[in-house]
């Protein structure tokens, strides 16, 4: 894999002032508050949400400390450790919060001794436990940190706290440090959570990514008409989402002519996603409302109901030139308790 695709690194700032509802406070208090844009910060009692590195452990204490060492320009600086969600889903759910936090600490730690500034950095950061809102995988997890700096640090030689700068040019690139940085730590890690044979196992995924996305060389299954009224072709699919699960759902085009996938069923075997896609390809006729309204009948039955459905697609061959389809079939819908209509 691309190691530059392995974390994201981000560095932003926010200028001094902005007001006690705004600027650098607003932006701590967004981070203490809220997991992502949607869902609050689920709090523990007696456990304070930020992680001192010198800075402070609440609102008041890191703004306080930023104000009192802001630069002329800058009143703190935010950065931003996010892990590719696929190698996330590699670690076991119980270390995955662990894997962050000793992603952020090592890195940031190692990054101002690469700069030379041998006493260091006041900073804080708080973790973010949220899942991925992509729309082709999303409901993963996809914990990630954000952490705080102030616009100045101490510089022993001057006896003094000077600008904290973060370069970016042909001669001193401190991004560009920071994201190398990253990658070396998230390769110590993931070889020690995951494996040696980490990026073999995440290759293999991508391949078969790219082998489901092939069903769009296909003549189109379907079309249906989007909200801005034109007619979009659509395919029958599946899209494994990490080394245990699929979801069944389809291929379409974006204008920009990108295959995007929509899932519609997911956290499945491999198996049963590859099942479902053929009975929606199989029984739709075209119809897209028949392949939504399928796939919810689908994904709202019991776990009993479930294990039935699969039992008899396992029974059934899905080419029209040799076998009826599940209508002509015996009615899956027998089962007890199974109200799919075909």
């Amino acid at each position: 894999m691309d190691r530059r695709g392995m974390c994201v690194a981000n560095v932003q700032y926010k200028r001094p002032g902005g007001g006690s509802s705004g600027g650098g406070k607003g932006l701590l208090r967004y981070l203490t508050y809220r997991d992502s844009p949607d869902d609050p910060a689920h709090f523990v009692a007696g456990q304070e949400r930020w992680s001192d590195h010198g800075l402070g452990r609440s609102v008041a204490e890191i703004t306080r400390q930023c104000e009192g060492w802001q630069s002329q320009h800058v009143g703190m600086f935010s950065l931003v450790y996010n892990v590719n969600p696929d190698l996330m889903a590699m670690v076991e759910p119980e270390n995955r919060e662990q894997f962050v936090r000793e992603l952020t600490e090592q890195v940031t730690e190692a990054f101002f001794q690469a700069r030379g500034i041998d006493t260091g950095v006041e900073w804080s950061y708080v973790l973010h436990n949220r899942t991925t809102t992509d729309v082709e995988s999303p409901g993963r997890d996809d914990p990630h940190t954000h952490v705080i700096l102030p616009g100045t640090y101490y510089d022993e030689d001057s006896g003094e706290r000077v600008p904290l700068y973060f370069s970016r040019n042909d001669s001193v690139n401190h991004i560009q440090l920071l994201h190398r940085l990253t990658e070396r730590q998230m390769e110590r890690q993931i070889e020690h959570y995951v494996g040696l044979d980490w990026e073999q196992r995440y290759d293999a995924i991508a391949l078969e990514r790219e082998r489901e996305r092939t069903v769009t060389n296909e003549p189109a299954h379907g079309t249906f008409i989007s909200d801005s009224g034109m007619e979009i072709a659509f395919w029958c699919g599946t899209r494994q989402t990490d080394e245990d699960t699929t979801a069944a759902g389809y291929y379409t085009m974006t204008p920009e002519d990108d295959i995007v996938f929509r899932p519609l069923i997911r956290e499945l075997n491999h198996e049963e996603a590859e099942l479902l896609a053929q009975l929606m390809h199989s029984e739709l006729g075209g119809d897209f409302a028949r392949l939504r309204s399928l796939a919810s009948d689908i994904d709202r039955v019991t776990n009993q109901q479930r294990e039935h459905l699969f039992a008899e697609l396992h029974q059934l061959d899905f080419n029209p030139a040799r076998q009826p389809s599940v209508e002509q079939s015996r009615p899956i819908e027998q089962a007890p308790g199974f109200d799919i209509d075909f």
